[in-house]
């Protein structure tokens, strides 16, 4: 399905000049998730580690031809740099009859010049115990450049296992890390990084990031980069590869614009419409959400409230765990939020921004929000929440009880709809093959969402969503588990209105055609899938009613 042409409006043309104009051009700094210290010399792994409708159709405005200042360094990732038992051979023997392996280059502007082509793996090759040999995968020496034809087997970019061979080598690599089977580790992390790149389709990024996680475990010192991420990018680059992002895939334009809906249809159900609207928002949309709602306001009936609050809780840096969450931290310098005051005194609506930061969810109460009487408070929770811990303390039961006793209106909660990669919820093995799971369908569909082109606002997008394999704290959990978590702490679930769900089937047709909505009506959710497999959910909720009120 190709992406349809946004018709001329006005105030989309608005909202594009204001967005265009408004961010600050500051220097980046480099943040590197991959150096967290050293590592045990003797250890093999440390086991405990485990916008609305598109933003009005803003992606037109993110294709700017000015390539974006990035700090990165060159890919150097290697099996060499496995260092950290002196059993393990860094440069063991080539096949006789393989081709010489390459120098890692990993430039962030591939060089079109380079006409080599891709090196191609069969599925039918790798067995169960992802058993390789060298020779029978490279035909050719790969090159790092943009071939249109990159990008063409549909069949490795499909959610069938057979054509998905990335995983049917990081995941036995793991399970010999797990092992501690150094001979076959060194074979299949030397077939991994033969086979690894950053500019292939899906299998190729695929391997090339779950190389560099698996290398960043074992060694004690590592001289590889971590990818481009949104904290070394540039605040002008970093909001503009959203905007794209948002433009070409559903990823978060989906839940965004389930969201914005889910407050109207709440606003419309209150009888007093002159109400203050407080909205909490605890996301990673980065403000880029909000113009959208702010002009659907000023279109609802009796106009907009008389004041729009919003409560900005940033992503803190708790045990240093949230900075391995991704999309939860910006560039430094990137401030959005700041911005959305002016825009909304252009279209006549009177806004506050209140941003806390470094305050722990847990911490939050009506009196560190500036919650006042009488007014509509609606809590927007997307993509942050599995990051608490769920096993013992139960962290994130004990905050969405923090949320019911802030008595919100309604509470819109959004997020990964997979399974539990932590560490509480099975051995390494199980995690990183669901970590590996949650990163395929997301570098599946980025692949086809770019059409298979290479775009430095693409690369920075799937780096970010890369450092779910190198996470540590806790990643995702199922939908039904959730419920059954708001459920549990006095919650109730609300239907989605007809204009919420036909606003989202509307998005959703302007994008690829494997991208799916379904309905679950048995816990008033919607549910976003890729090729048949679930992505993420989102849901409306509200305190249920005690007894003796109407």
């Amino acid at each position: 399905m190709t992406l349809e042409e946004a018709e001329p409006n006005p105030t989309q043309d608005h909202i594009l000049d204001w967005l265009e104009d408004s961010v600050s051009f500051l220097p980046s700094i480099l943040d590197d998730p991959y150096n967290s210290g050293d590592i045990n010399s003797n250890q093999w792994w440390d086991q405990s580690h485990d916008f609305g409708q598109d933003l009005i159709n803003i992606g037109a405005t993110a294709t700017s031809d000015n390539s974006p200042t990035i700090v990165a360094a060159e890919d150097t990732t290697s099996i060499g740099l496995i260092q950290s038992d002196p059993t393990i051979n860094p440069h063991p023997p080539l096949p006789s009859n393989s081709c010489k392996r390459r120098k890692p280059s990993d430039d962030l502007v591939p060089r079109a010049s380079q006409n080599n082509q891709y090196k191609r793996i069969h599925s039918s090759k790798i067995n169960e115990d992802g058993k390789l040999g060298v020779e029978e995968v490279v035909d050719n020496k790969r090159s790092t450049g943009n071939k249109k034809n990159s990008n063409k087997s549909s069949g490795n970019n499909s959610n069938n296992k057979e054509g998905r061979w990335a995983e049917q080598l990081l995941n036995p690599c793991a399970t010999a890390i797990a092992a501690g089977n150094l001979t076959r580790v060194q074979h299949l992390l030397y077939v991994l990084n033969e086979l690894a790149s950053s500019t292939g389709d899906a299998n190729h990024r695929l391997a090339d990031h779950g190389l560099r996680a698996l290398t960043h475990h074992l060694s004690s010192s590592s001289a590889s980069t971590g990818p481009v991420t949104f904290a070394s990018t540039e605040p002008k680059f970093f909001q503009r590869s959203l905007l794209k992002f948002y433009e070409v895939s559903p990823w978060f334009a989906f839940p965004n614009n389930i969201a914005n809906a889910s407050i109207l249809q709440i606003l419309a159900q209150e009888p007093d419409k002159t109400c203050n609207l407080h909205i909490l928002d605890i996301g990673v949309s980065h403000g880029v959400q909000w113009p959208t709602l702010l002009e659907a306001l000023t279109r609802r009936s009796g106009g907009p409230p008389p004041l729009v609050r919003i409560t900005v809780v940033a992503a803190t840096a708790e045990n240093n765990q949230i900075i391995g969450i991704p999309f939860s931290i910006g560039p430094p310098g990137h401030d959005f939020y700041s911005r959305l005051p002016g825009f909304a005194k252009s279209i006549n609506i009177n806004l506050q921004i209140n941003r806390l930061e470094n305050h722990p969810l847990q911490n939050l109460n009506p009196e560190t929000i500036g919650s006042s009487p009488g007014e509509t408070l609606i809590v927007c929770a997307q993509f942050r929440l599995h990051h608490l811990n769920h096993n013992t303390p139960d962290q994130r039961t004990e905050f969405l009880k923090v949320l019911k006793s802030l008595d919100p209106k309604g509470v819109i909660l959004s997020d990964n709809n997979m399974e539990c990669s932590s560490s509480n919820c099975g051995d390494f093995t199980t995690g990183f093959s669901r970590r590996v799971e949650y990163l395929w369908r997301f570098l599946d569909s980025t692949s086809s969402a770019f059409k298979g082109r290479e775009s430095e606002e693409r690369r920075v997008m799937e780096g970010e969503a890369a450092k779910a394999l190198t996470n540590q704290g806790e990643m995702n959990e199922g939908k039904e588990k959730w419920c059954e978590r708001m459920r549990g702490v006095g919650f109730v679930g609300e239907v989605l209105g007809e204009d919420a769900i036909d606003g989202a089937r509307a998005l959703l047709r302007k994008y690829d055609s494997n991208w799916e909505m379904r309905v679950e009506e048995k816990d008033a959710c919607v549910g976003l899938w890729w090729k048949g497999q679930p992505v993420s959910f989102c849901s409306l909720w509200k305190p249920s009613i005690k007894e003796g009120e109407s």
